[in-house]
């Protein structure tokens, strides 16, 4: 059977003594928050709002899980589906995460599915300028970039 991509709703769940869908309905950006409380033990209260001017973070899919990294250098599993990211280490209030749409999410994973082993599973947002990926070359016969002299 094969691992589907990991997203913040099937890391980030209750501890054993509640029920399994104790969380169920809780945004996936808020899940990290509550998983810290119960099963770190960590007081870690959720950002009072947006971080005003704060640049975005950029979902990706690192080693088959849904991930976002902070200012800070830490990172979580995340949802495609709750574009916010707020980071429990820092306290780095919510700012907005780029996340692919709602129709791409699913291509994307399926995508990602075709690839055997786990841990090779990597995906980055075209805009995102930690993207390590070089874009392609241009077909023979289309224009090129122009430059200014």
């Amino acid at each position: 059977m094969a691992i589907a991509v990991v997203r913040a709703e099937t890391y980030y769940t209750p501890p054993p003594n509640l029920p399994r869908d104790a969380w169920a309905g809780v945004p996936g950006a808020e899940l990290v928050y509550r998983w810290i409380v119960h099963r770190l033990g960590r007081r870690v209260p959720l950002p009072d709002g947006p971080v005003p001017d704060a640049p975005p973070v950029y979902a990706r899919v690192d080693h088959n899980r849904w991930l976002a990294e902070c200012v800070c250098g830490s990172a979580a599993v995340v949802s495609p589906t709750d574009p916010r990211w707020g980071c429990t280490e820092c306290q780095y209030g919510w700012i907005t995460m780029v996340v692919p749409s709602a129709d791409e999410v699913p291509v994307i994973e399926a995508a990602l599915m075709t690839i055997p082993q786990p841990h090779l599973r990597m995906w980055w947002h075209p805009s995102d300028p930690a993207n390590p990926n070089t874009p392609p070359p241009i077909p023979p016969g289309e224009p090129g970039p122009v430059f200014a002299p």
